[in-house]
């Protein structure tokens, strides 16, 4: 099925794979973000933000390394040391997210350095209204889609308040081209017999996804699992060693291994060399008792190169699970159902 063309333009109503196939070139759009004359030296950072609009809060776990505290916070409230020297941001991408409307009102009454990043909706009418500095994404299909243009503003933000070095732009931006030569090899017009993409997507057929990553990745396995449940349809979770083998790790240990589950590892050379061997012994001993862990290597020669792989390599993968669940990838009906809902 994953071959047939047709059958693929029919269920991608909006297109989501070739969408995804363009992703890098987000990586390298200008925001033309001029330097930041803040008022007052920063002294922590906290991003507020929901879903999709955090995740390029969540790649800047692994790169860059910032000079001050980085917070994120998924909350309707904020953390009690914000204040007007923390540098807030508000990301939501469509403006009205409830949770991060109520946050920014809260570090407005703290007196934090306010940055909005948004594509429309109430953030902006905020911004404008009171002065901040804001960055307007470019238009999405879904806020998943637009990470990459979320965490390219977020690194030209980040440069032009000092807080990390302009060449951080430059080293992002030289991934691009090594990107768009590995979504090559995953498209819809490469058959299976090539594709891992495709491969992997029909091992996982009904079954929940459970991605485990090293503290370097474990932002590509969040951004799988939320692109498991968003294009996919399909439940997901995630999990990060070392802290899996304090007590996750004996969770697999008292059930039968015909679990309705598939384990992948994502698997990055420059982890840790002790989270490497975790990986293999973990396997080893849960042998019998889970299914044997499907290993993803990483691909770069940087470890932003491999975090930003492993997020597009997933992001096909769970496009083309997708298909295989006869869904439409691109809509969260749900979701929009829910807003309405809370009123």
């Amino acid at each position: 099925m994953l071959d047939d063309m047709n059958v693929i333009s029919q269920r991608d109503g909006s297109n989501a794979l070739g969408l995804a196939a363009a992703t890098p070139d987000q990586l390298v759009h200008d925001f033309e973000i001029q330097e930041l004359e803040l008022p007052t030296d920063i002294r922590s950072v906290v991003y507020s933000g929901m879903g999709g609009s955090s995740l390029q809060a969540e790649l800047a776990r692994t790169f860059p390394t910032l000079r001050v505290p980085f917070v994120i916070s998924k909350d309707y409230s904020i953390p009690a040391f914000v204040d007007e020297h923390t540098l807030f941001f508000a990301s939501s991408y469509s403006g009205n997210t409830e949770e991060t409307l109520s946050s920014l009102e809260k570090a407005r009454q703290c007196g934090a350095q306010i940055i909005i990043v948004a594509g429309g909706g109430k953030l902006l009418e905020e911004a404008k209204a009171h002065g901040d500095t804001f960055v307007v994404l470019p238009k999405a299909v879904q806020p998943r889609m637009a990470v990459f243009y979320g965490y390219r503003a977020l690194l030209e933000l980040l440069v032009a308040a000092k807080l990390c070095d302009a060449s951080v732009l430059d080293t992002v931006a030289a991934t691009v081209e090594g990107l768009k030569r590995a979504i090559s090899q995953w498209t819809p017009d490469q058959p299976t017999a090539t594709n891992p993409a495709k491969q992997l997507a029909l091992q996982l057929v009904g079954k929940t996804p459970i991605v485990y990553a090293g503290p370097l990745m474990a932002p590509a396995a969040y951004k799988w699992k939320i692109s498991f449940n968003e294009s996919s349809k399909n439940t997901a979770w995630m999990g990060v060693l070392s802290e899996f083998d304090h007590n996750e790790f004996i969770g697999w240990s008292s059930h039968p291994i015909e679990k309705p589950f598939a384990v992948v590892d994502l698997i990055s050379d420059m982890e840790h060399p002790r989270i490497l061997e975790r990986f293999e012994i973990g396997d080893r001993l849960l042998s019998g008792m889970r299914p044997k862990a499907i290993r993803v290597e990483a691909k770069g020669e940087t470890a932003i190169e491999q975090l930003l792989y492993l997020v597009l390599f997933g992001d096909f993968v769970s496009l083309y699970l997708g298909l295989l669940n006869g869904v439409d990838p691109s809509p969260v009906e749900l979701v929009e159902r829910l807003k309405k809902e809370l009123g």
